[in-house]
This record gives C-alpha cells, structure tokens and sequence, in this order.
C-alpha cells in the first residue's frame, strides 16, 4: 500500500502502553473490590455469608439487614454524635488553621520561626503517649463522654497539619495583589476579602477534607474519653455491633450494612466538595 507523501503510517499501540493500562485496571479492580463486597454482602442474609461457596452477587437479597442496623436505637444516636463532633472539628480547625497560616505567611513576629518548628514536632508525638493525660484533662475538665470534650482533643490533633497545609496556599498569593486593591482605595480587611479570601478557596476545601476524615474515622482518643454507652461515636459503635447480644455471633450481613451506612456521609461529604478537591490537593502540594 502506497503512502501519501508528507503523511505518516500510523503506527500501532506501544505493547508497553497497553501493559501498564492492564496493570492499572487491574489495580483498580482489586482497590474498588472489598467495597464491592462490602456493598453485597449487606444486601444478602448470614446464612448466605457463612455458606462454603461465596455469592457475588447480590440477586435475591433484601434490606433487612439495613433495617435491622437503624431499628437497633443507637445507630442514629451515635451517627448524631458522630456528625456534631465532625462539624464542629472542622468548623474551628479551618477558622484555627486560617488565621495561624495567614499570621506565619504574611506577618514577621518574634518566635515565628519556632512556631512553625513547634507545628512540627507536634506531628512527631505519638497520639498513645498522651491518652492518660487526655483522660485526666478531660476527668477534671468533667467533659468525658461529651461532644465538647471530644471535639477539644480533635481539633488539638488537627489544627497543627490544617496550618501546615494550609500555609501553602497563603504563600502562593502573592502579597502584590492585595497591595495592588489597597491602591485602588480599598482597606487591608477589605482587600484581603476581596482578593485572597476566594483565592484560598480550594485550600480551604483540602484542609477541610483532612480534618473532615480525621474526625470521622478518629477511634482511638474516642475509645478513651467515650466511655458511655449512650455517648459514642460511629467506629465505637461499630466496634460494639459486631457481636449480636443474643447469640454472640457475628452477623455479617448487619456488619457491613452498618458500614455501608457509615461510609454515607463520606461519600455526599466528597460530593459536594469533589469540585475544588482536586486543584486544592494538586495546589497545596506546589505551592509554598
């Protein structure tokens, strides 16, 4: 076959391109398969679950292990405890991280620089090392087994990072554009709302996603404090609902439509900030 001149043969795929994209959906696939599993398996009865062959499908399932979880009384009162100590951490952890990332970025003060030492050697303490001292503060405090007193241990966990990352974005505005507005007759507060506020809008939303998923899947500082029945949060409640009191035998299919139920609010959570993720963890990872 005779070639045009000035034209090219195509030439086929590179064997190695068409290797890595197999390797990659086959990465995929093993990634997205234990929520797969998850999901069916909440879907199908225990008698199913415990049987030699396994289902994979979930055809000629139901909803009653959905309906079991949420007829259980606790499932919708540590979900509300759950969700009142994640707003609040993340609520005060991105106003907390704001300002402190805006005072090292913008302002030149005394200890400054120890400061941003500080912010990092907090990351270096083991959370373990400091249960009994969570405890004793939150005993004399009489704050155990309340939503206050949890979200204080949280947000003291998570602001150092939420700073750290969000220091960042603040550096990566140049400070010329709010001088600039303050030329055109605007105040410092004004020029800073104006200009850099929206600027920081997809660092806002990465640190939020941080904090977010810190508090909601936090388990450890919440089995010390948390000691109530009647006050825990959802992976304490989870942890208590793999045993049924009845017969003391796992049913699986509640366990994993109670975590199918769990991993709800994460997921609207990243719906609606799935926009301005993605540019706010790409530019925090450039920037500063």
């Amino acid at each position: 076959m005779s070639v045009l001149p000035g034209t090219r043969r195509r030439r086929p795929p590179a064997i190695a391109s068409w290797l890595w994209g197999t390797v990659a959906v086959f990465a995929a696939a093993c990634w997205a398969f234990p929520v797969y599993w998850m999901l069916n398996s909440a879907f199908l009865p225990n008698v199913t679950l415990q049987s030699a062959t396994p289902t994979f499908t979930p055809f000629g399932g139901s909803l009653d292990n959905f309906l079991a979880v949420t007829a259980s009384g606790t499932f919708f009162s540590a979900l509300g405890i759950s969700l009142a100590v994640t707003s609040i951490t993340v609520v005060c952890c991105l106003l907390f991280a704001f300002f402190g990332a805006l005072a090292i970025s913008r302002f030149r003060f005394c200890g400054r620089k120890g400061f941003v030492l500080a912010l990092l050697l907090v990351q270096m303490l083991p959370a373990e090392g400091l249960f009994i001292a969570q405890y004793k503060m939150m005993a004399t405090a009489d704050l155990l087994n309340s939503v206050i007193g949890i979200s204080v241990l949280y947000i003291a966990a998570v602001v150092p990072f939420t700073i750290w990352m969000l220091r960042g974005f603040v550096t990566g505005i140049p400070v010329e554009l709010e001088e600039a507005a303050m030329v055109d007759g605007l105040t410092r507060t004004q020029a800073f709302l104006r200009i850099t506020f929206p600027l920081l809008a997809p660092g806002l939303i990465a640190s939020g996603v941080y904090a977010f998923l810190q508090a909601w899947n936090e388990f450890t500082v919440a089995l010390v404090v948390m000691t109530s029945d009647s006050s825990k949060t959802i992976p304490l409640w989870l942890r208590g609902f793999l045993q049924s009191s009845a017969s003391r035998e796992t049913d699986w299919g509640q366990v994993m439509a109670a975590s199918t139920l769990v991993a709800v609010p994460v997921i609207i959570f990243f719906l609606l900030v799935q926009g301005r993720m993605s540019s706010g963890l790409v530019g925090g990872a450039v920037k500063g």
